[in-house]
């Protein structure tokens, strides 16, 4: 109990204090942390050949987050800006810049010049008595090579 802890090291201050050797038992936490940072390789034996297996591999390299585009934002301006090579999309709030350029470059195959991001906030709407809000959101107007083209509609 962490109550009583201070307890047993009082115990082992006063036997370091002796001189007498101090056994430690690990606690649960701590043989909880030790499992858990333990490498996770695995030895095995074939033979006289000795493999060493790793079993997590994990590969971040490469990666982009396709939660960051929602869906493409098609309004008047969006398609005078799509003449100029910039398209506008509605994007996940939690998401940065360089999220939102790696998700538009690997679902679209483009390159990403330049990204800009706009909150639209949230505004006040009556219908007769009932009061509420329109859900605010989070725009990305995307800048790509001159060269290239996505297909929205």
């Amino acid at each position: 109990m962490a109550l009583f802890d201070f307890l047993t090291r009082k115990k082992e201050i006063e036997k370091a204090r002796k001189g007498k050797k101090i056994e430690k038992k690990p606690t649960k936490k701590v043989e909880e942390n030790l499992v858990k940072k333990t490498p996770a390789t695995v030895k095995a034996t074939v033979g006289d050949a000795k493999k060493e297996i790793n079993k997590t591999k994990i590969v971040k390299s490469g990666t982009f987050f396709y939660e960051a585009v929602k869906q493409p934002h098609i309004s008047e301006k969006a398609s005078y800006l799509a003449e100029k090579n910039q398209y506008t999309f509605k994007v996940s709030p939690n998401h940065n810049k360089k999220e939102i350029k790696n998700a538009v470059e690997g679902l679209y195959g483009v390159d990403v010049l330049s990204v800009k991001v706009i909150k639209i906030p949230a505004k006040k709407r009556r219908i007769g008595k009932t009061q509420g809000f329109r859900k605010g959101y989070k725009k990305a107007i995307v800048k790509i090579r001159e060269d290239q083209k996505i297909e929205i509609l």
